[in-house]
């Protein structure tokens, strides 16, 4: 199902991690600025993690709240819910993982679903489960929010979506693109989804980009329009 020739495609926002320690040429947009904070949490958890003295413990725990305070700036919002989010975590911090899946009709046309969150569209997905695989974890999804039953194909790419148009973050996120080939079902929305529509790449509706940015998507048509291109790790 899943080819073994891969692609490092360039990404449209393909450019380096800012460089630790450089000021000249590091840009100070909104995205630039979260990247780190991702970052000081990382290492403020793994440290959290590690450390035994507690003094150290105890920086860590302040750089932690910090950078909560500081991701919070970032997204105007109060600082309370990313602390308490951020205090939660434990172990070793991690990439969070997003699966979604790519389904056409006969016409070419993408499978979309409208999110109740905030009113836009996006591909069938959400987060991977624990104890499910990208296959099985495309396929529930497009079932639980659409309605219709599907057949994954292959593994389009696993995209660092920061780099494909999705809008600052303080999640690190990776997204994983399943091509599945609709069998049956009927259009039918959920507990997480208003309606369910199918569109084609010049009739595009208003994107949830934080779940389905239009580069990621545009990626996903030209896999679609051409099934000899490898996959895509970028």
């Amino acid at each position: 199902m899943l080819p073994a020739n891969t692609s490092h495609a360039a990404s449209p926002t393909d450019a380096a991690r800012p460089a630790a320690g450089s000021v000249a040429g590091v840009g100070t947009d909104v995205e630039t600025w979260m990247s780190w904070s991702r970052e000081l949490h990382s290492i403020a958890q793994a440290g959290l993690t590690y450390a035994q003295n507690p003094f150290d413990l105890a920086r860590y725990e302040r750089l932690r709240d910090l950078t909560a305070d500081l991701t919070a700036a970032l997204a105007d919002g109060p600082p309370e819910p990313l602390r308490a989010a951020f205090a939660a975590e434990t172990g070793y911090l991690t990439p969070k993982l997003d699966v979604r899946a790519a389904v056409t009709d006969d016409a070419g046309r993408l499978l979309m679903v409208r999110e109740i969150a905030d009113g836009r569209w996006a591909m069938p997905g959400g987060w991977a489960d624990v104890n499910e695989g990208l296959v099985t974890g495309a396929v529930r999804e497009v079932r639980e929010e659409s309605g219709y039953v599907v057949e994954a194909t292959r593994l389009l790419g696993l995209y660092d979506k920061r780099r494909w148009g999705a809008p600052p973050s303080p999640t690190y996120t990776l997204t994983a693109v399943v091509a599945c080939r609709l069998l049956g079902g009927e259009a039918t929305p959920s507990y997480e989804t208003t309606e369910v529509g199918w569109f084609a790449r010049g009739e595009l509706p208003e994107l949830s980009t934080g779940r389905t940015p239009l580069p990621l998507l545009e990626r996903a048509f030209a896999h679609l329009d051409d099934p000899t291109l490898p996959q895509d790790l970028t």
